[in-house]
């Protein structure tokens, strides 16, 4: 080979080299997602279909690629992700309730391991329809979703079930019952809505506790048995409310407290008259990537 060939060849290894460094710090918008308001008093819940609210890890399928919602790609094994059908998901990775911390362990790392993700299963709730697709109702949606996964014929992909109740004392009576066994809660989804994005009636939560997230702006020094840890946190909401959060942390959090600037998790009885959560405590840290 001659010395020009070399330095060719040399200069074509590290332009791909130099795109391939690029691709890695690329990341897809956040795609358009359903998202929910809190149940009212004032809606007729016999108008919806019901489920379990999974508290797993929102994942997005475009028929090539999972994301999470930031956008960003899920690191699955590739035999899971060779499984899913070409048809656009939505839904959560999940694995059982009160496992939340392991599963985002699990989906977050850059190099999955299998035999976690053969623990892993993907409860679909939503099938994503494209702009100008015949509008369906989600009832018909919900049909579609089983015969999917029938057809489909692979364990870790499931359909979430769906059911109606007849009032709300019924519904009540599905919450404690879920509450109960561990669950987190239950989503209602409106029987005859065509498929939207954004944040709207067509998708409530119901929960014992209100959850919601806020931003960290300053670490408050511990006291007493906290002394030379984190105390609490001043938190700011969405609406620009600060307040101070001090229950539910763990040791562990206390001594490396979320950083300045991101996201947590919180959950709450109501709202007092000056914006500011009742019986706040701590959830956990945002982890969207």
């Amino acid at each position: 080979m001659t010395h020009f060939s070399r330095g060719l060849a040399l200069f074509r290894t590290l332009v791909a080299s130099a795109a391939l460094s690029l691709s890695t710090l690329v990341v897809a918008a956040p795609p358009p997602i359903m998202l929910a308001n809190v149940l009212r008093p004032d809606i007729d819940v016999t108008q919806y279909l019901v489920s379990e609210k999974y508290d797993g890890v929102r994942a997005i399928w475009d028929g090539k690629v999972l994301r999470f919602r930031s956008g960003r790609e899920v690191n699955a094994p590739r035999w899971f992700i060779e499984k899913l059908p070409k048809e656009s998901l939505d839904g959560e990775l999940w694995i059982a309730r009160g496992r939340f911390d392991e599963l985002s362990g699990m989906v977050r790392k850059t190099e999955p391991i299998d035999s976690e993700w053969r623990q892993i299963q993907y409860m679909i709730f939503e099938l994503p329809q494209p702009d100008g697709a015949p509008a369906v109702s989600f009832s018909e949606r919900v049909v579609r979703m089983q015969a999917l996964v029938e057809r489909t014929n692979f364990s870790a992909l499931r359909a979430v079930n769906q059911y109606r109740v007849k009032d709300r004392a019924e519904l009540k009576r599905k919450l404690d019952a879920v509450v109960k066994a561990g669950g987190e809660g239950l989503m209602l989804h409106l029987a005859d809505a065509p498929y939207v994005t954004g944040r709207s009636d067509v998708l409530l939560k119901l929960k014992p506790l209100l959850d919601t997230e806020a931003k960290v702006i300053e670490h408050i020094a511990g006291k007493g048995k906290h002394t030379g840890r984190m105390g609490a946190l001043l938190l700011e909401t969405k609406d620009g409310i600060r307040f101070k959060l001090g229950t539910g942390f763990s040791d562990a959090v206390r001594a490396n407290p979320p950083a300045i600037g991101s996201q947590v998790t919180y959950v709450y009885r109501d709202i007092t008259p000056n914006g500011k959560p009742r019986f706040a405590s701590f959830v956990r840290m945002r982890e969207d990537p």
